[in-house]
């Protein structure tokens, strides 16, 4: 056990020596990171449909850690879709696994008077759930639990792509 935790140290140790730092997380004590300053000044605007307030409420819980009362600079544009593909088909033609993948597409502009486009790029996610014939309450329940969890995994990986952005392109202000 100890040669394990020695081993941890020494890595943890050797990255810190190589510059390593996490992208969003505080910059020392309680202070906000710069990126992360950068991620609380965002707008993220409407995506339509309930999987799509999922992914707002999603993205915007990510943003504003913290970040209350800060004046919003940017605005981030959504395009998200969801579809489902049926699987292990039956022979009578049904199906028992249902695969749902979820896309985005976003741009990050600046609210200056040009709306100047700063990022965009892309996200997706796949996930998926079994359900057996003439459980549809269960199947229903599943899917809904199958579109927060893309939600969730589609935020998470626009996030990291504006924190990689911002530690790439500080704000000056």
């Amino acid at each position: 056990m100890r040669g394990w935790r020695a081993a941890t140290l020494t890595f943890a140790l050797s990255l810190a020596g190589c510059g390593f730092h996490p992208l969003y997380a505080p910059a020392s004590g309680d202070a906000e990171s710069p990126t992360q300053a950068d991620l609380s000044a965002i707008t993220v605007g409407q995506i339509p449909d309930r999987t799509g307030q999922l992914l707002q409420q999603a993205l915007q819980q990510r943003f504003e850690r913290g970040g209350l009362g800060l004046a919003h600079r940017y605005d981030l544009t959504v395009n998200y879709a969801i579809g489902e593909q049926g699987i292990a088909i039956q022979p009578d033609t049904s199906t028992t696994y249902q695969r749902v993948i979820g896309t985005a597409s976003w741009t990050l502009t600046a609210e200056d008077p040009v709306r100047t486009t700063l990022v965009s790029g892309k996200a997706k996610a796949v996930d998926g759930y079994n359900f057996i014939n003439e459980q549809f309450f269960l199947a229903t329940l599943e899917d809904e639990i199958v579109r927060g969890r893309i939600a969730q995994e589609i935020a998470d990986q626009i996030t990291l792509q504006l924190s990689n952005y911002f530690t790439r392109h500080p704000s000056k202000s």
